[in-house]
C-alpha cells in the first residue's frame, strides 16, 4: 500500500496540501489520476468517493465533478492510468513474440492484482451508469483495441500478417477471449491460456 493510500487509511493525515497559486491543469489531473490508481489497486472500487479523492488529491470536488460525471468515469479514468504502462504494446518487429508477451501482460495483471476485479466491477457498472459506459468505449476499450490494431497493421505491412485479414476480428479473437473467462470464470485464465491463443490464431487449427 502507498504511503498515500496507508495515510487514509488511518485518518487521511497525508492528503496532498493545496499549494498557493493556480497549478496548471495538467498537473492537477494527474494528481487525481494517481489518486484514484492508487485508491484503486490499493482497495478496490467500493469505497472510492469523490470526497475521498478530493481531500486526497487535494482538488476541489467541483474541480472534480467538471472532469467526470460520475464515479465510475473517474474510476475508470484513474484505472486506465494505473494500468496504461503495464498494458503498453511491444514492437520487437515479431509479431508472434509481441502478441504472446502483451497477452501474458494482461492475464497476469487481471490474475495476480486487484486489476483483473476493477475491471469486472466497471463492466458491470457501465450496464447501468451511462457516462461509465461511454468512458468506457472512448477512453479504455477504444484505446486498448487501437493500439492492437496499429501493432496487427504493422505486421501486415512487414509481410507477418495477409492482407486480407480484419485486424479489428484478431483482436476481437485474442483480446475477447481473455475477457471471456474474466467475466465468465468457468475456466482459468492462464499464460498457457494466452499461448494457445496466439498460436491458434496464427497458425490454425485445421490440418495443413
Amino acid at each position: 500500500m502507498t504511503d498515500q493510500v496507508a495515510a487514509s487509511a488511518a485518518g487521511e493525515p497525508g492528503a496532498r496540501a493545496r499549494g498557493r497559486g493556480r497549478r496548471p491543469a495538467d498537473e492537477v489531473r494527474a494528481d487525481v489520476l494517481r489518486t484514484v490508481g492508487e485508491l484503486l489497486l490499493a482497495e478496490g472500487i467500493a469505497d472510492l468517493t469523490f470526497e475521498r479523492v478530493a481531500r486526497l488529491s487535494g482538488v476541489s470536488k467541483t474541480t472534480l465533478y467538471k472532469w467526470w460525471p460520475s464515479k465510475g468515469a473517474l474510476a475508470l479514468d484513474g484505472y486506465f492510468h494505473a494500468v496504461q504502462q503495464t498494458l503498453a504494446f511491444p514492437d520487437t518487429g515479431d509479431i508472434r513474440v509481441d502478441l504472446r508477451d502483451q497477452l501474458r501482460a494482461f492475464v497476469h495483471l487481471m490474475t495476480t492484482t486487484p486489476a483483473g476485479r476493477i475491471l469486472a466491477e466497471l463492466i458491470g457498472q457501465s450496464q447501468t451508469d451511462q457516462d461509465l459506459a461511454v468512458a468506457y468505449r472512448t477512453l479504455y476499450s477504444s484505446e486498448r483495441r487501437r493500439l492492437a490494431a496499429e501493432r496487427l497493421r504493422a505486421a501486415q505491412e512487414a509481410g507477418q500478417v495477409r492482407d486480407d485479414v480484419d485486424v479489428q476480428v484478431v483482436v476481437d479473437q485474442l483480446w475477447g477471449a481473455v475477457y471471456h473467462r474474466l467475466l465468465v470464470p468457468d475456466e482459468p485464465v492462464t499464460e498457457a491460456f494466452a499461448d494457445a491463443l496466439v498460436q491458434n490464431v496464427l497458425t490454425g487449427i485445421t490440418p495443413r
